[in-house]
């Protein structure tokens, strides 16, 4: 399953802490077990064909269900366990706060929390649920409630707003460095060409796989950041401020509580989704 989550043997070997010879040794030993190839090999990946997909479609069940009845066993059946894979920012903000309530509730459920990058390939394969930041459609195969719809927020430092540093225009941006989140690429481009300047290129674009960092780096001066309203209002950072408040531009990016339908069947799940919906996190 590691194989076919992250297209190469190397990758599947380090997170299995196997050799990639040995696992290249098991993956073909499947195939000649199966009779029939369920890679499709591409120079230094493998990409898992129709075959393989629908072997792996159809033993994923099974699969979940070990797994959770060696989870009951080692606790006893005390326990509800949740592997829920986040996104850092959106759990600092708004998750973690309200943790305690959901443990006040549901003393018996406990959340294992990864934040690891492509969660939703991982649904079903050592991840339960994810919450992630979408701009695509989900997959209709998945389960997915949409947590909220945001606007894109422009953020940068108060000096910003003070002569003789302040920034007036949109157009001004091309003096600026802008700092853009790896999973909202597009909200810059929507921003522009909400505002009339597609064309615009600013001084500079740096890339940040981290939304408080993001932040930090703006109230450090060292950009104007792209990101969410909530993520602004949330941070209760008085160096930060907005920029171009009368500009309201929807983002192209929305938070979603996703997981396999089938996950819904487990109690962990269904306790978890129930709560997140009904606090409105």
């Amino acid at each position: 399953m590691q194989v076919a989550r992250l297209g190469s043997v190397k990758a599947a070997a380090e997170e299995l802490a196997l050799s990639t010879p040995a696992l290249s040794r098991r993956v073909q030993a499947l195939e000649r077990f199966i009779g029939r190839p369920l890679f499709d090999r591409k120079h230094q990946a493998l990409e898992i064909n129709a075959e393989g997909q629908r072997l792996l479609d159809d033993i994923a069940p099974a699969l979940d269900s070990l797994a959770q009845a060696l989870e009951n066993i080692q606790s006893g059946g005390n326990q509800l366990r949740l592997r829920l894979a986040v996104l850092p920012l959106f759990a600092t903000q708004r998750l973690f706060p309200h943790l305690g309530a959901l443990r006040a509730l549901h003393p018996q459920l406990h959340i294992d929390i990864e934040t690891t990058p492509h969660a939703v390939a991982r649904l079903g394969e050592g991840l339960d649920a994810a919450i992630v930041l979408l701009a695509k459609d989900i997959d209709p195969a998945l389960y997915a409630h949409e947590l909220d719809h945001d606007e894109v927020y422009l953020i940068g430092r108060r000096e910003l707003l003070e002569p003789p540093h302040a920034l007036t225009s949109p157009q001004e941006l091309a003096q600026h460095t802008v700092l853009i989140h790896r999973d909202m690429a597009q909200s810059f481009d929507a921003w522009k060409e909400a505002v009339g300047i597609p064309d615009l290129q600013p001084l500079a674009i740096d890339n940040y796989d981290s939304g408080q960092l993001m932040l930090e780096a703006a109230a450090q001066g060292l950009g104007v950041a792209v990101m969410h309203a909530s993520h602004f209002n949330q941070s209760g950072d008085t160096r930060l401020v907005r920029l171009f408040p009368d500009t309201h531009v929807d983002s192209p990016y929305r938070y979603f509580f996703v997981c396999r339908p089938r996950a819904l069947q487990t109690r962990a799940v269904r306790i978890f989704r129930d709560w997140l919906v009904a606090a409105d996190i």
